[in-house]
């Protein structure tokens, strides 16, 4: 047999150079040319062809593009940051022109995956110049540049919740809105152009057909079709609402779900919370290019008047030692403020004493507002609340507030329940990165009679609510789902927290006593009747008044048994530390039965009530229901 010898393949040294290998000749052109080695032979683009392909961006197109960083990472999300968005404008709107807020939302039900959300609020309505703005452009809005307590700070979400229903369904926004009782409503569609950033209506009309749906003659009603998915349960529209209607309990919310079915969220107070008042940066909570960009921006002419003029709790004093510590006058001409110098005055006024900034911009929503929304939704038998005094992060005043329900009809065996809010808003995700529920978890609750596994929230029929009210909410996203962990912000959740263990210890303590003072009286009563007759038989002494006699002596040994605590928490004839507390809220009614530290067992599931929280109404009715239009309506809370 005959063997074939294959020349062997020339090495790239014996080559000319520039020619290919045999393996490279084998290979098609484009992989040829990824192949090349570095020694130039590899064709690179000019610097005038790299600058041919940039481009602006519009905010739109990065947010189309990232609308996960908006709350729009999946259908269900989706429609809870919808309805969310909308709510939050439509308070704000309602309470900046001090009416008291009546919102009525629709979630319809298109198709499997298709739904149509409707928010409709008796608010001042909406200027016709500006509906495209608000609705049809991203980073729009007068809450961003102000320091004033808020919902709303980025200018982003309703116009982002109308550029999901576009990207998902092709479905333009249908807003209504009608200003005046004398104007007839103005009906507006648009859809965003997010290649430009702003909003092209597809029609507009006056449209008089619509003054129905505003009873007091102004108001506004949106609605954005888009691809959702509706459950109940936890992070769901219905509990949204369920805790819009705790912080906010001022607010009648008027909820159709897409089983047709109608809730009621009554008000529990018919006063408007007070109004804040929008303050100037302070001094400590700018940095240097923010200083440089005010100096170069500022009206005024001279150090003196710009320090007293564009910063809170500087006045002539404080601008004059200021000036002094950076080698300047209040005279000092401001075009002549350089780099250096403006270094200077900003390492000035971190060494100047100033009083902190005024917290009038902030409002807390009180325990007593607090204590009546947990009333109206969470079917427990002891609560309690704590407002924390004012306090500063960055420059930023805020406040914290804390409020504890316990017992009830509240689950034993789960772990306790955190809700969250910030500027009255509920938060619904990322838990546990937010600094509300580390708070939760760092508190030791085994110091207030709780069981508390090791970096966990107490296992206790215990609902946690936490509230932080700031010109500034400092989020972990733009999507304002939990808030960030500032040192500052934690210390002062901890401490209102542990304010009311401690009135939650106090009250556990007495039922406590309570229950052994009457294990006591139940051993007495057991044994006097035999003793009077034994005596009577023995020195034939009356046995019915000895009877009394030990009787009385038995429950004066006894007399916490019969303590009765009223609406309002306090022990009727008793000095004690709940009595004299009127952040403390106890349903005798409610109140289990607590024996070695241990509530009675959870009620069974007919007696829990349609509430997220396990009952619904202050009263511990029953939820009256009634039908309208063929439609199931059920009313909660309310006074």
């Amino acid at each position: 047999m005959t063997s074939l010898s294959v020349p062997p393949r020339p090495t790239k040294t014996e080559m000319s150079p520039g020619a290919l290998t045999p393996d490279e000749a084998d290979r098609p052109p484009a992989v040829r040319s990824s192949r090349k080695g570095a020694a130039g032979s590899r064709r690179g683009a000019t610097a005038e062809q790299l600058a041919a392909k940039q481009r602006e961006i519009s905010v739109s197109e990065f947010f189309a593009k990232n609308r996960h960083l908006l709350g729009f990472d999946n259908p269900r999300k989706a429609m809870l940051t919808t309805v969310k968005e909308a709510v939050d404008n439509a308070l704000d709107a309602c309470e900046e022109a001090g009416i008291l807020p009546e919102l009525h939302i629709q979630v319809l039900q298109l198709g499997e995956t298709r739904f149509k959300i409707t928010v409709r609020d008796n608010g001042p309505g909406i200027v016709r110049k500006q509906i495209d703005n608000i609705f049809g452009k991203l980073l729009y809005g007068s809450k961003f540049h102000r320091l004033k307590m808020s919902r709303g700070q980025q200018g982003i979400g309703i116009s982002a919740a109308g550029m999901y229903g576009l990207m998902t369904t092709g479905k333009p926004v249908l807003i209504i809105s009608k200003t005046k009782r004398s104007k007839p409503a103005h009906e507006v569609v648009l859809k965003m152009d997010t290649s430009k950033n702003r909003a092209d209506v597809v029609a507009e009309t006056e449209h008089p057909e619509d003054d129905h749906l505003f009873p007091e003659g102004h108001g506004t009603q949106v609605s954005i079709e888009l691809e959702g998915k509706y459950l109940k349960g936890r992070q769901s529209i219905d509990e949204y609402l369920e805790q819009t209607a705790i912080a906010n309990p001022h607010a009648r919310v008027v909820y159709t779900m897409p089983s047709n079915e109608t809730v009621v969220f009554e008000r529990g107070v018919k006063e408007l919370p007070p109004e804040t008042e929008e303050i100037k940066p302070h001094p400590q909570g700018i940095e240097l290019g923010i200083l440089i960009q005010m100096l170069e921006r500022t009206e005024h002419n001279q150090l003196g008047a710009f320090f007293k003029n564009e910063f809170c709790r500087i006045g002539p004093t404080t601008a004059k030692e200021i000036c002094r510590k950076a080698g300047h006058t209040p005279q000092t001409w401001i075009k002549h403020i350089g780099h250096q110098e403006a270094e200077r005055l900003f390492k000035a006024m971190q060494d100047v004493k100033v009083m902190a900034p005024p917290t009038s911009c902030v409002q807390a929503i009180g325990t007593k507002t607090l204590l009546s929304g947990l009333l109206k939704e969470v079917k427990g038998e002891f609560y309690a609340a704590s407002t924390r005094p004012p306090a500063v992060y960055r420059g930023r005043p805020f406040i914290i507030e804390a409020a504890i329900a316990y017992g009830g009809s509240l689950s034993a065996n789960e772990p306790a329940r955190v809700i969250r809010f910030a500027n009255r808003v509920p938060l619904q995700y990322q838990q546990s990165a937010c600094s509300s529920f580390k708070a939760v978890v760092e508190t030791n609750w085994k110091n207030y009679g709780l069981q508390q596994p090791k970096s966990a929230v107490p296992s206790a029929p215990l609902v946690v609510m936490i509230h932080m009210a700031s010109v500034w909410v400092p989020f972990t996203s733009e999507s304002k789902e939990a808030i960030a962990d500032y040192d500052e912000i934690r210390k002062e959740m901890r401490l209102a927290l542990q304010e009311c263990g401690r009135k939650l210890q106090t009250y556990l303590n007495r039922r406590k006593k309570m229950a052994r003072q009457g294990e006591r009286r139940n051993a007495f009563l057991r044994y006097i009747g035999e003793i009077a007759k034994a005596c009577q038989s023995i020195s034939g002494c009356d046995g019915e008044k000895l009877y009394q006699a030990l009787l009385a002596q038995a429950e004066s040994k006894t007399t916490e048994v019969d303590f009765v605590l009223d609406d309002e928490g306090r022990v009727v004839d008793d000095g004690g530390r709940l009595a004299k507390d009127a952040d403390v809220v106890i349903v005798e009614e409610r109140a289990a039965v607590i024996t070695g530290g241990d509530a009675a067992p959870p009620p069974s599931p007919g007696e829990m009530g349609d509430s997220l929280f396990g009952g619904d109404g202050a009263d511990a009715r029953p939820a009256r229901r009634a039908t309208a239009g063929g439609k199931k309506v059920r009313r909660k809370g309310g006074k």
